[in-house]
């Protein structure tokens, strides 16, 4: 994933851009960077953050930056923002979102006279250098961030910023969030809204899917009203989002709590104690304690000074390790103890495997395990929050191809799906002696979307059934 912020400031936007996007780190760990418009026009800085926290390699030129404009961002993958000179004049731009038809659109580019793209160190096209060659065959810069919508596949989130002040655009299908925080000095733009609560903002408006606003240090003007149809992806408040953050009015840790108050309610097991894995796992597993009764506890600690990052490093052998190494026992907590784990979700299963063992070397009589979500049975086409190369790395689709062979029907995956069906209860059973889980249940689909508490229609739930 990535994340960005942007101040339009009637004084300098310097030191607020700065926490703002500090505020973003726990959604990438690989680059950073932070673009100022002032009088002197463009200053900007990128950093790889991959072993240092941004506030440390970006303190240094907080001295070098002077304006009132600025926007910037935390990233998993390419550098940015990046400044471009165009027809359209000069701008600084950075984006939130996945293109999944990136060689088309670069195949474009090159039939409208387009030469050249720069190549990253790691090889391919910066993502976010073709959202701004597609900008620049337009125009206008309103033109160009419409036609952006209409030709990706996937989903474009962008924040564009030029003399003018910044151009705010949501997604098409608003899959994830752009939010405009307001006070007496201006105004902020960011992926999440917590990044300004410290700040002196209030939250002001929630950007519609595919609105583009143009904020200014005086207003936020809309240039494009917002589509009709949304479909905001619900990872973000069992997973990603962070805890204190708020989208389309329903906050991240109320919604795990609810979520771990509906896990209860379908579950009967008998336990000494439930946990959270942390750090997005525990407030789904506060909320099962309260309505259970049944103490809430720290089995294991997550020892952050020095793996602070909630992503870790593209080598999932390296990321496995880190894993292991971070959680520190609590051996009174565990030993001849009945534990109840809650996480947020099962991808490939590995972690919360070796978790699970953990807790057997220190002495766990049993470990049941309730994930936060339902089985996902499908790779994201619109986000990139997993690091999964192929569905075929999701442990349900391994377990459900030694049942049915290769080459499952989607038609087949959405009977797996059904948390009602007998293939979802052999799909469970396999994936619990896998794991050596003592019980296995999941969250219902139908459960969770009760937990975010919005309509199923405004939520994209792709990665559980199948449906665009």
């Amino acid at each position: 994933m990535s994340g960005f912020f942007g101040v339009a400031s009637k004084e300098s936007c310097v030191l607020d851009l700065f926490f703002g996007i500090d505020y973003h780190s726990h959604l990438g760990t690989r680059r950073a960077g932070m673009a100022v418009w002032g009088p002197n026009g463009f200053s900007r800085a990128i950093h790889n953050i991959e072993n240092t926290p941004f506030r440390t390699k970006f303190d240094k030129d907080l001295d070098s930056f002077e304006g009132k404009i600025g926007i910037g961002c935390i990233s998993d993958y390419e550098s940015q923002p990046l400044l471009l000179h165009s027809h359209l004049g000069s701008f600084a731009i950075t984006t939130v979102g996945r293109i999944n038809n990136l060689e088309g659109l670069k195949a474009h580019c090159f039939e409208k006279g387009m030469t050249h793209f720069q190549e990253m160190s790691v090889g391919g096209v910066n993502p976010t250098e073709l959202i701004g060659a597609l900008i620049n065959q337009k125009n206008s810069i309103v033109e160009g961030l419409k036609s952006v919508q209409d030709l990706v596949d996937g989903s474009m989130s962008i924040l564009l910023m030029n003399k003018d002040g910044i151009y705010a655009m949501r997604d098409k299908a608003g899959r994830t969030p752009v939010i405009v925080g307001q006070k007496d000095n201006g105004y902020c733009v960011t992926f999440e809204s917590s990044a300004f609560l410290n700040l002196g903002y209030t939250h002001m408006k929630d950007l519609g899917p595919g609105e583009i606003d143009l904020i200014t240090p005086k207003e936020v003007q809309v240039l494009q009203k917002p589509y009709t149809q949304k479909k905001v992806c619900s990872f973000l408040w069992v997973y990603y989002g962070y805890p204190t953050s708020t989208y389309e009015g329903v906050n991240v840790e109320t919604m795990r709590n609810r979520c771990g108050k509906i896990l209860a309610a379908r579950d009967d097991v008998e336990v000494d104690s439930v946990a959270g894995v942390p750090d997005s796992g525990i407030a789904h597993a506060i909320g099962y304690s309260n309505v259970t009764g049944i103490p809430f506890s720290r089995p294991f600690i997550k020892y952050t000074p020095t793996w602070p990052r909630s992503f870790m490093p593209t080598s999932q052998a390296q990321r496995n390790m880190i894993a292991k190494m971070k959680l520190i026992p609590v051996a009174d907590l565990i030993k001849d103890k009945k534990l109840l784990l809650i996480d947020d979700s099962i991808v490939r299963g590995t972690q919360l495997g070796e978790t699970t063992e953990f807790l057997y070397e220190s002495g766990a009589k049993e470990v049941h395990v309730r994930p936060a979500c339902p089985p996902i049975m499908f790779g994201c086409k619109y986000l990139n929050f997993s690091r999964s190369n192929s569905e075929r790395e999701l442990i349900t689709r391994r377990v459900v191809e030694e049942m049915e062979g290769e080459d499952v029907s989607v038609e087949t995956l959405r009977t797996y799906a059904d948390p009602d069906s007998p293939e979802y209860a052999a799909m469970c059973e396999k994936i619990r002696e896998k794991l050596n889980f003592t019980s296995l249940r999941y969250h219902r689909l139908d459960d969770m979307i009760e937990s975010i508490g919005i309509d199923e229609c405004e939520l994209c739930t792709y990665c559980w059934n199948g449906k665009e």
